[in-house]
C-alpha cells in the first residue's frame, strides 16, 4: 500500500494532474488509499494466475528456466569418434556454432 505519512509529516500533498487526484484533505487521501488497495488486489489477481498457469505448465512437462549447458565431454567425445559437428548439434539439440566453439577452445588449450 502506499504510505501517506512522509508527505503528511512535511505538510505536502501530491496532485495527479491528469486523473484529477489529490491527496490535499480527508478525501483525497481515501481515494488514494482505496486506489492503492485495488491495485494491491489486482497484483495478488495476477501472482495467483500466473501461479496457476505455471502449475499447469508444469504438468504439461513445459521445463522452465535456463537451458542446461552443454557437457563439452560429450561434445569432444563424439568428436573424435568422427562424428561431425552438424550430427553432434543434432543429437545434443545445440547450435553447430556452439560445437565449433567448444571444438575451438579445445585445440586453443
Amino acid at each position: 500500500m502506499i504510505s501517506l505519512s512522509p508527505p503528511t509529516i512535511c505538510n505536502s500533498a501530491v496532485r495527479f494532474i491528469d486523473d484529477g487526484i489529490s491527496t490535499d484533505g480527508d478525501m483525497g487521501q481515501m481515494v488514494v488509499t482505496i486506489l492503492s488497495a485495488v491495485a494491491q488486489a489486482e497484483r495478488r489477481r495476477i501472482l495467483e494466475r500466473t501461479n496457476e498457469g505455471r502449475q499447469e505448465a508444469k504438468l504439461k512437462g513445459i521445463k522452465f528456466g535456463r537451458r542446461r549447458t552443454v557437457d563439452r565431454n560429450v561434445v569432444l567425445t563424439l568428436h573424435q569418434k568422427g562424428t561431425g559437428a552438424t550430427e553432434i548439434a543434432h543429437q545434443l539439440s545445440i547450435a553447430r556454432s556452439t560445437v565449433y566453439k567448444i571444438l575451438e577452445d579445445e585445440r586453443a588449450s
